[in-house]
């Protein structure tokens, strides 16, 4: 959508101007802002440090939408896989979007909603499970097989869709 327009007067005469929705920094100092096709500010309006709290980095295997990532230093350079909680890969934050396998991708750090899963009871509480994905209980830290998993708990569903993370520690068992 186009962004609405509106008169100045410009050398003495009247110009319709169209609000910019994007800045390119100081050369577009007083310039009339308008939002986005979302009805939201782009971010390059922002001053430096505040804005979304994400990270874009490789992907080291296929990721699909609402998959949890943990962040991990791949050769050097920063990369993400699905999340695990059976090898000790806690989750960083998620991906809204799929990422191909050697592809950039963004992940979204915890404490947003993460509204891209399936099949989950409003109000129900998750823990990360394996794969990117959840699970509904808490590891149990008094069964042997759990030794060295991660019990990380991930939020509470808003809907089946909807998932409010909160950045828990995780726990080694």
């Amino acid at each position: 959508m186009a962004a609405q327009r509106y008169l100045a007067l410009v050398a003495g005469k009247l110009k319709q101007m169209v609000g910019i929705q994007t800045s390119q920094g100081a050369e577009d100092a007083g310039k009339l802002i308008a939002a986005d096709d979302t009805g939201k500010l782009d971010p390059s309006f922002l001053p430096a440090g505040i804005g979304a709290n994400q990270v874009v980095a490789t992907a080291s295997e296929a990721l699909s939408p609402g998959d949890f990532v943990n962040l991990y230093s791949n050769a050097g350079a920063l990369g993400m896989r699905k999340a695990d909680n059976s090898n000790g890969r806690e989750a960083w934050g998620f991906v809204e979007a799929a990422v191909t396998n050697g592809a950039p991708g963004t992940a979204k750090r915890l404490n947003v909603t993460n509204a891209a899963r399936a099949g989950m009871v409003a109000g129900g509480e998750y823990w990360l499970g394996t794969a990117g994905g959840v699970i509904t209980a808490p590891l149990d830290a008094a069964d042997a097989a759990n030794a060295n998993k991660v019990s990380q708990y991930l939020g509470r569903a808003k809907s089946e869709t909807e998932l409010v993370t909160v950045e828990y520690s995780p726990v080694i068992l």
